[in-house]
């Protein structure tokens, strides 16, 4: 066997393909939208899943929610007036549901879609940590089988990439592989997972609740605790990761022989590169605890400081996507691919507060006043001292923390590496001209933290303070 491997051209294979992309309002979505609409302009078409209420159609929300969107700014000084045309020509938006069989798209544009579909990527979920059982378990779990349905019907559809978590792996320390969740398989070696029974379960839950006429918030908290009840009963930390390490199960046992591609990142960060640095959308994962500190509630770092925090930045997440789209169609075969940083770049956690006080030191956050919030001194962040004598203010911090803690934890006191090797080949795969290796970089060792956290990362997170 030769070890060359073959080289694939992205934007050869983007030429002309039409490609459905569910859940496209999301913020990888937008990414991997906005980067195909910037450099393969002769795509054929994109067809963007959206769920829309009767209000406001899917086509409206396609306009505000994505291309009104600041990341789409770059797109538009490229395009100029043509950008109207290009995407009135390239873009259906259809309107749809992940929760439905064949999606709930209407017949006429399913029946166009099954002749016309080359590839189609599943970006649809729900990521609280903590959302309500079934509806955690309608999109992450039964929503993708949905999905993998639709794309048996499509006559010409050569590849499936479903976007994952690296995250399905719980709280495994040590190496992590790119190996898949076969059909009730548990972390802690639980038996009995099954997933018709989970649904039956919520059901019947749901029933109870309605028979006894529990009020909507009884019933909201009732399924969130269900949902954390039955992942760490099986070994999962919460129900997020649980019903998307059974998605990518359903998908894994169903696929029959479709190409599948599991793309699991770590945790998703705002850009690195393109369209610019520094864009994000709302408060992520490990954001929660930078803009905690920068706002003063929190004085000090919760995790283990000699922990790794896997970061990923979303432009090289939707690379990998793109990348593998080219490499995997056609080649009936599941394969998983970790995007993340442990195993080539590890972040330390003692990184995270030494960023973020150097970059508050510097530009601290002002309040409605203009007084800034805070100049904090290192000993004090280090010392976890609560600066505030009030009660109700300790009382109030302590509270934020500790539940922060309890969602976070996993992730800050994670001690798994996630292995790459698949990753790895991938980057090979990119084909050596000096174009192609420009435009579809997701390579981690490319990262210097400090300058991403202090200038890219943390300024992105600006607008998110107030």
């Amino acid at each position: 066997m030769s070890t060359e491997m073959e080289a694939v051209s992205v934007l050869q294979y983007l030429d002309n393909k039409s490609i459905l992309v569910i859940g496209a309002a999301g913020f990888l979505a937008n990414i991997f939208v906005e980067k195909i609409l910037r450099v393969a302009p002769n795509v054929k078409k994109l067809y963007l899943l959206l769920r829309a209420s009767n209000e406001k159609s899917a086509t409206q929300r396609f306009k505000d929610e994505i291309l009104g969107k600041d990341l789409y700014k770059v797109v538009k000084e490229k395009y100029g007036p043509n950008l109207t045309q290009l995407t009135s020509e390239k873009v259906t938006v259809v309107n749809g549901d992940i929760c439905l069989a064949d999606l709930g798209i209407q017949d006429s544009l399913a029946h166009e879609m099954i002749h016309q579909v080359d590839a189609i990527i599943n970006l649809a979920a729900t990521t609280k940590f903590d959302e309500r059982y079934d509806v955690a378990l309608g999109n992450n779990t039964l929503g993708p089988l949905n999905v993998l349905d639709f794309a048996k019907k499509c006559e010409n559809a050569k590849i499936f990439v479903h976007v994952s978590t690296a995250y399905v792996s719980g709280e495994k320390s040590g190496l992590i592989m790119e190996t898949p969740y076969r059909m009730g398989e548990t972390l802690n070696g639980t038996t009995g997972l099954d997933i018709n029974h989970e649904r039956k379960l919520v059901q019947e839950k749901l029933d109870q609740l309605l028979v006894i006429k529990a009020p909507p918030e009884t019933i909201t908290q009732a399924m969130k605790d269900m949902g954390l009840t039955r992942a760490k009963m099986y070994g999962w930390p919460n129900t997020y990761v649980f019903t998307k390490a059974m998605g990518e199960m359903m998908v894994g046992e169903k696929r029959d022989n479709i190409s599948l591609v599991l793309i699991r990142p770590s945790i998703i960060t705002s850009t690195f590169k393109e369209p610019f640095p520094g864009w994000t959308e709302g408060i992520r994962t490990i954001d929660s605890l930078a803009v905690g500190y920068g706002k003063g509630r929190l004085t000090c770092f919760l995790g283990d400081l000699n922990a790794i925090s896997d970061v990923m930045p979303a432009d090289m997440v939707v690379n990998s996507i793109l990348v593998s789209m080219a490499a995997q169609a056609g080649k009936q075969k599941e394969i998983i691919y970790h995007l993340g940083s442990s195993q080539k770049n590890p972040l330390k956690n003692e990184k995270l507060p030494e960023v973020a006080y150097q970059y508050f030191t510097t530009k601290p956050w002002t309040n409605k006043d203009g007084k800034p919030v805070r100049g904090l001194a290192v000993l004090n962040m280090v010392l976890c001292k609560l600066l505030d004598k009030s009660v109700t203010d300790f009382h109030r911090k302590i509270n934020l923390a500790l539940r922060l803690v309890d969602l976070y934890q996993p992730y800050l006191f994670f001690y798994g590496v996630f292995d790459d090797s698949n990753t790895e080949k991938l980057q090979r795969m990119v084909l050596k001209t000096g174009v192609e290796t420009e435009m579809f970089y997701f390579d981690p060792k490319i990262i210097n933290w400090d300058d991403y956290f202090v200038n890219t990362h943390i300024p992105g997170l600006h607008l998110y303070l107030y």
